[in-house]
């Protein structure tokens, strides 16, 4: 018999955000900590690049939160994202989870407790599936990249910091 295991309930309220949304992949639980795109990536047996991996900056101008959901294998260039969403500073954990509602580690593409501007990683098309925090160090879901903009609603831009 399958025993349900019994999810954390920050991942837990992402587990019903899901459902509600239709979709239809269960929420993982690493036995390890999946806080970086390399530990989740060795838990899942996927490559760095398939984590969707979600990065909070803090806008300058009204303190907006902007969050990247970028390949666990690029580095973000602040001044791509920068050029669109105008300038930006850090978010420390504090910021992070005011205005996400969650903490790093296990920031979720979705179910945010205030409006957050979002922009998708571009390198994740490539990808038949991406792996996401699901609201805890140790959850994750998995994904096309289509449901991913489909439920974030967010538009693809060229982010990730090229090297020289």
């Amino acid at each position: 018999m399958h025993q349900e295991q019994v999810l954390p309930e920050s991942a837990a309220a992402v587990a019903r955000l899901l459902q509600a949304a239709g979709h239809d992949r269960q929420i993982v639980l690493l036995p390890e900590t999946g806080k970086t795109s390399a530990e989740a990536a060795a838990g899942l047996g996927c490559s760095v690049a398939e984590i969707a991996k979600s990065i909070v900056f803090r806008r300058q101008s009204d303190d907006a939160a902007v969050m990247v959901i970028a390949s666990g294998s690029n580095r973000v260039d602040e001044r791509k994202v920068a050029a669109i969403t105008g300038p930006l500073g850090k978010a420390d954990a504090r910021f992070v989870r005011e205005k996400t509602g969650y903490a790093i580690g296990g920031v979720c593409p979705i179910g945010h407790v205030e409006k957050v501007i979002l922009l998708i990683d571009r390198d994740l098309m490539q990808y038949q599936t991406v792996w996401a925090a699901a609201g805890h160090p140790h959850a994750v879901f998995a994904m096309t990249p289509q449901q991913l903009q489909a439920m974030t609603g967010a538009p693809l831009a060229d982010i990730a910091l090229n090297p020289d």
